[in-house]
């Protein structure tokens, strides 16, 4: 029996070892997957943290920009507003200028007429007299000598019947008319140019407003999607911070784990060696010669079943020390043309048959003409320039536009791909973490078998060695032997043991009262009395001392037994207890890994649906800009020239005009002596 049980210490021994060296396997690979995950874990807090600055940085640079530009706007809308408050004061003073120089004029167009028919007298008691008057007064830039003859035609200092044969009171009137009709034009050219200014100022405006608006949106837009990146980021920080936390948490209760397996290893190793010892000496002790022939002389019987049982066991027990040495020794290795129309005038006024009012005609019609072609000259210039400035404002917005789109594609791309690789990573981490949760579930499950079997026998064990102590303290100690208790006998039992009684008492009383007795009385009676028997042996001498001492080893045994089903269930409930705290921890971290996952792969399928409508934008605004550049270029072969000699033009017709003006006069009957 204790054979036996060294036999099943090996066995255990070489079973717990080999149990050892799994876990200490499995250590040493989940420590150096956790070692890794935690400096990528690291490594990523670190590139979020420079990412999460740079993007700030962006958003706080854009946020200054929009600001600007904002205000940028702002001041555009309020010269819009001023600009147009002035043009309305500014119509309503020409509306007056208008008004007055028409009614003016329409006096004027009433009294020429009216002098040269000799109609003076009535005429100077009409309303259009006084407003000659009150214009000559006032406002008719005249000599003196010739504003103090006309008004005094006016006031009707003269005679009424007198008609003028000179014709100069007409000539003076008819170059006030000019003159008149000359700052009317004046007055409407201003007003025309104060027009043109004020809607070229309004274009430029609404066009800078428009442009600053569509820059304040893309970056309010920038604005948003830096915020929504930056508040990512820092989500995937904060996440990234806890699984590092709990890796590191988790590394550590590994480590702990590890570390207590090896100390609890240790003293297995120590344990069982003095087990093994105690055994070996205790095997040494009864198979001794000596004690040998002491169990002939006491037990011979037992003695010989028990020589036989150890001798066919030494065997075995050299063979598991051998497997225990090997076993021993191995685990000890173990990234831009002369006018026709001048031509002809020349031709006119050279002449001798063409009247002064034909030629004031002409005159009249080419200033028509060349204020129509100047108009022209005009709009054509300020299409030209409103056309070149719009499309050019155009194109900018649009390589603004292809720029942004370029820097969010790249920005985008960079961040799919760190997406990705940290996605491969949390994937390929609760693959491994799942693996090493079945792997200490399969140890923890061999490990309580092995438990409960380790109990299981040692309790067998013990009640053998009580059963034997027991018999043998019924022979070396009877006070303190333990009869078996009593049970009911079964009926078949009881007719068995009945019937074996009628046989057992039948024979003696036979024999008591046949003739055996008989015939004892009767050589008694007829032969003397033998001699007295030889001396033999004495009373027996039980070997209390020795039956003692095995019984006091097989109380060593029992309570070796007993010590090792204690520390069993001691080492069962701590490895229970680190398994229970391994699988809490691990269901922790892989309930944050998937929830990581599950954002990080949202996060992912965001971005790319952000990516293509940028690339779409993107190709969208390119094609746009290559027709923008189409138009610009057709534009300036329309344009260039008109914009080259546009002032050279001007200044021709100016002059043409002013030379025109002044020989009216003078064919009107101007006096400029």
């Amino acid at each position: 029996m204790l054979q036996l049980m060294q036999q099943k210490v090996f066995a255990e021994g070489e079973k717990q070892e080999a149990a050892y060296n799994k876990f200490m396997c499995y250590c040493k690979t989940n420590g150096g997957d956790l070692s890794e995950a935690i400096q990528g874990a690291q490594d990523k807090i670190e590139a979020l943290t420079s990412s999460i600055k740079a993007d700030t940085e962006k958003k706080s640079q854009t946020s200054a920009n929009l600001e600007k530009h904002q205000g940028s706007r702002d001041e555009a809308k309020d010269t819009i507003a001023k600009a147009t408050a002035l043009r309305k004061k500014e119509a309503g003073a020409f509306a007056k200028v208008k008004s007055d120089h028409e009614t003016n004029l329409a006096a004027l167009a009433r009294a020429i007429p009216a002098i040269e028919k000799g109609m003076a007298g009535a005429f100077l008691q009409t309303r259009d007299a006084s407003l000659v008057k009150n214009w000559a007064m006032e406002k008719a830039d005249l000599p003196d000598a010739t504003r103090e003859e006309l008004l005094s035609f006016l006031s009707g200092g003269q005679d009424s019947k007198y008609v003028p044969q000179s014709g100069e009171i007409v000539g003076i009137l008819k170059t006030i008319h000019d003159e008149m009709t000359a700052s009317l034009g004046d007055a409407t050219s201003e007003e025309n140019g104060a027009i043109q200014n004020y809607e070229a100022l309004m274009a430029a405006k609404k066009k800078e407003v428009s442009t600053l608006q569509k820059q304040i949106e893309n970056e309010m837009t920038r604005i948003g999607e830096l915020a929504v990146k930056i508040a990512s980021e820092q989500n995937d920080l904060e996440d990234t911070r806890n699984t590092l936390s709990e890796d590191e948490q988790f590394k550590l209760d590994l480590a702990k784990s590890c570390d207590t397996k090896t100390q609890d290893w240790e003293l297995i190793k120590k344990t069982r060696a003095e087990e093994l010892t105690a055994l070996a000496e205790t095997i040494k002790v009864l198979n001794d010669d000596d004690a040998l022939e002491m169990f002939k002389k006491t037990l011979p019987s037992a003695s010989m079943s028990l020589v036989q049982v150890e001798a066919s066991r030494g065997a075995k027990a050299k063979h598991a020390l051998s497997l225990i040495n090997k076993a021993r020794s191995t685990a000890r290795g173990g990234h831009m043309a002369t006018s026709p129309q001048l031509d002809l005038l020349a031709l006119a006024l050279s002449g001798k048959k063409a009247g002064f009012e034909k030629v004031i005609k002409m005159i009249d019609s080419m200033v028509s003409n060349l204020h129509t072609e100047q108009g022209d000259d005009d709009q054509k210039l300020a299409y030209c320039s409103s056309s070149l400035d719009k499309a050019d404002d155009t194109r900018k917005v649009l390589e603004n536009s292809i720029t942004d789109s370029e820097t969010a594609i790249s920005e985008m791309a960079g961040t799919l791909d760190q997406l990705t690789e940290e996605l491969a990573k949390l994937e390929a981490g609760v693959k491994n973490l799942d693996k090493s949760v079945a792997e200490a579930t399969e140890l923890r499950q061999a490990e309580n078998v092995d438990h409960k079997q380790l109990v299981s026998d040692d309790t067998t064990a013990v009640e053998l060695l009580k059963f034997a102590k027991n018999r043998l303290n019924q022979f070396y100690n009877p006070k303190l032997y333990k009869p078996p208790p009593k049970r009911e006998l079964t009926e078949e039992e009881r007719i068995t043991v009945n019937m074996g009684g009628v046989v057992a008492t039948a024979a003696p009383s036979g024999i008591a009262g046949t003739g055996i007795g008989a015939s004892l009385v009767q050589v008694s009676k007829h032969k003397a009395a033998p001699p007295p028997p030889p001396e033999t042996f004495g009373p027996y001498q039980a070997k209390s001392e020795t039956g003692n001492g095995v019984i006091a080893m097989i109380d060593l045994l029992m309570k070796d037994l007993d010590q090792e089903v204690q520390e069993a269930n001691v080492n069962e409930k701590h490895a229970q207890e680190e398994y229970e705290t391994m699988m809490k921890e691990s269901g922790s971290k892989r309930a944050a890994d998937s929830k990581a996952i599950t954002d990080k792969s949202a996060e992912k399928a965001s971005t790319e649906e952000s990516k293509q409508a940028e690339e779409d934008a993107k190709a969208s605004a390119t094609q746009e800009h290559m027709n923008t550049m189409k138009y610009i270029a057709s534009l300036h072969g329309e344009c260039d020239w008109l914009v080259q000699y546009h002032e050279v033009r001007k200044q021709a017709r100016a002059s043409e005009i002013e030379s025109l003006a002044n020989a009216k006069a003078v064919l009107s009957g101007a006096n400029f002596s």
